[in-house]
């Protein structure tokens, strides 16, 4: 169903790189997720009056609020498809990750309302009256919710969108709303006890683990969360796979919203090779990076040494210094200045975040294990922090 809606309302639906189809999916589900909601809303608000049931009532004011939801989701991509301009640069794209702020507050309001009436209704008891169509609209709401959860599942795997993904874990807790008050009309034919309230509780709580997970998610994007390490990776091996690029470091990308992303990186290239030419090689790269990835790339040439033994010899000599030390700790721009009674040793090197050494301890360590191997060898250390 998903492929079929995509096909039938978005022109060139299979471009999913394109803002303005990514846009278009977007819009799709929030347009989808308003209908479906309003609809089960109204159901709900019918046979929550007719059961006397707190738990369908209240589930009915939260496919409302998804309502709410779709709308947000709806309206914010519609303006992060806004091209950049003076006051933003880099264009609207996280507008997208304020949609699903947005929801994820939504969601913990519910949670927080459901909650609170399910207490009233424990300390103020009220039958619940067994209906066999309230029995059918619950089942076919937790059809439908879980059609919804699947519909936007498949749209958030082809945009990789924040606020769709929102929407599917919105979605799942709706399932679980209603099973739970499927429940409770299914058990009122065989008990008095006020099940309702205390399976609104249950609800609750899941409700509010689903919008916590959602708000972690989002502030973590919002805040700068690094990009998952196989990309990372994967853009290092891109950059490394051409000609006359002998090393990467200080890769940093940064994320302005999905498919507007911008990079930085360092390609150390050998100093004995025509400074055109490495230019040319790093144009190139450029170039295909923003084609194969859709990303802006800014790389930065650094020349070094590769053709005289000495420089590699000692390089390596630093290089099993600092691994033991640590196995994460990677080392670059190397390079070599010998004097009459020492030599300097200088680079940098990557620590991760969470290293123990502070960073005066760790260049005087790597200081003391080189001067042990020979006391001329004295070290110019920078310490980076990875990104990733």
């Amino acid at each position: 169903m998903a492929d079929l809606l995509a096909r039938l309302f978005i022109k060139d639906y299979q471009n999913t790189k394109s803002p303005a189809v990514r846009a278009a999916y977007g819009e799709l589900s929030g347009a989808v997720g308003i209908c479906v909601n309003l609809l089960l809303s109204a159901a709900k608000f019918f046979v929550g009056t007719i059961t006397g049931s707190i738990s369908i009532s209240a589930d009915a004011v939260n496919n409302l609020s998804d309502a709410g939801s779709s709308v947000v989701t709806l309206v914010s991509f519609k303006l992060a498809k806004k091209p950049a301009d003076k006051d933003h640069p880099y264009g609207h794209g996280r507008i997208e990750y304020i949609a699903a702020l947005i929801v994820s507050f939504l969601i913990l309001m519910m949670g927080f309302e459901l909650f609170k009436s399910s207490v009233d209704k424990i300390r103020n008891p009220s039958p619940v009256t067994y209906s066999t169509v309230a029995l059918v609209i619950l089942l076919l709401s937790i059809g439908a919710k879980l059609w919804l959860a699947y519909f936007n599942h498949r749209l958030g795997k082809k945009i990789d969108s924040a606020a769709t993904k929102a929407v599917v874990s919105d979605s799942l807790s709706d399932t679980a709303a209603t099973t739970v008050a499927l429940a409770a009309l299914l058990l009122s034919l065989v008990t008095d006890f006020p099940v309702d309230g205390w399976f609104g509780i249950v609800v609750a709580l899941f409700i509010f683990r689903s919008g916590a997970e959602i708000l972690k998610d989002t502030v973590g994007l919002l805040l700068g969360k690094p990009p998952e390490k196989e990309f990372f990776d994967e853009i290092e091996r891109e950059i490394l796979s051409y000609d006359g690029v002998v090393g990467v470091h200080d890769l940093i990308i940064h994320d302005y919203g999905p498919g507007r992303s911008f990079a930085s990186v360092h390609a150390e290239v050998p100093a004995n090779i025509d400074i055109l030419q490495s230019h040319d090689t790093v144009d190139l790269i450029e170039r295909d990076l923003q084609h194969k990835y859709g990303m802006l790339v800014s790389i930065h040439m650094d020349p070094v040494v590769t053709d005289d033994e000495r420089v590699t010899e000692l390089k390596e000599i630093c290089k099993k210094v600092i691994h033991d030390i640590d196995e994460r700790l990677t080392l670059h721009d190397f390079r070599m200045v010998e004097g009459p009674t020492h030599t300097n040793l200088i680079f940098d090197t990557v620590a991760p975040p969470d290293f123990p050494l502070s960073d005066r301890e760790l260049c005087n360590t790597i200081s003391e294990k080189l001067s042990k191997i020979d006391e001329r060898y004295f070290a110019v250390i920078t310490v980076d922090h990875a990104f990733n």
